[in-house]
């Protein structure tokens, strides 16, 4: 399938989805592939409020394309941070870095700075948008175009899902669209500071997300219903 097909196939589908799920929301870690569905949404003016979460550990680098996606298309993106309360709770129970110690403390403090506040960006929503591909890592070598998140009672789209990742650059490259600065640095996928780094040739697309973990586990907590069964998030 050529891009410019693609790419229509890809926008039929966020116009179905802005016409008969609203309100609807896209979220946004500000990655390549946001950046692809962000410059489709906001190009043909779709109704999609899209956010995006400060954990308060995030890149300067994507910090600075937050102001370049308002200075190219003239909106912003809505940004939802965690509750200081209880990131002080985490920060005292398992000390700044705790989440290198194991994968239940790097999952407390994901809860705490992504899941929770995902949850109130999704209330009151019917659907939600994200950026996730098939491609990108075995834990989401199973996710649906578009399925049933019960984890938050709504209707999820991954219209990105079976693009590969020199088709999102593609776009990105024949579009003019800006990108965070990382990805030239070798970041294929980019999350907080200090869980993700560069990867080397040959290395799966999200190897450089919580290195120190087996693949299975690297996920958030975000995508829960993405995954397959038994999986961990």
């Amino acid at each position: 399938m050529n891009l410019n097909h693609r790419v229509q196939e890809t926008l039929a589908l966020l116009q179905r989805a802005a016409r008969d799920f609203q309100p609807l929301a896209m979220a946004s870690s500000l990655g390549a592939e946001d950046m692809v569905l962000t410059d489709l949404i906001f190009k043909n003016h779709l109704p999609v409020e899209i956010f995006t979460l400060d954990t308060g550990r995030l890149p300067e680098p994507t910090q600075r394309l937050m102001a370049r996606v308002q200075e190219t298309y003239g909106q912003s993106i809505r940004v939802y941070f965690p509750e200081a309360i209880a990131v002080e709770a985490l920060v005292s129970r398992q000390g700044v870095n705790g989440f290198y110690h194991d994968i239940a403390a790097r999952q407390a403090c994901c809860a705490v700075r992504k899941v929770v506040p995902l949850g109130r960006a999704l209330t009151g929503r019917k659907a939600w948008i994200t950026g996730l591909r098939r491609e990108q890592s075995s834990t989401r070598a199973a996710l649906e175009v578009e399925a049933w998140d019960a984890d938050h009672n709504l209707t999820k789209f991954s219209p990105l899902a079976d693009w590969s990742r020199d088709a999102v650059w593609d776009y990105l490259k024949a579009h003019h669209v800006p990108y965070n600065v990382l990805h030239d640095q070798g970041f294929a996928s980019i999350g907080c500071s200090p869980c993700t780094r560069a990867i080397a040739a040959g290395e799966d697309e999200r190897a450089g997300r919580w290195w120190w973990e087996h693949p299975e586990t690297k996920e958030c907590g975000l995508h829960l219903s993405a995954q397959p069964e038994g999986s961990i998030a």
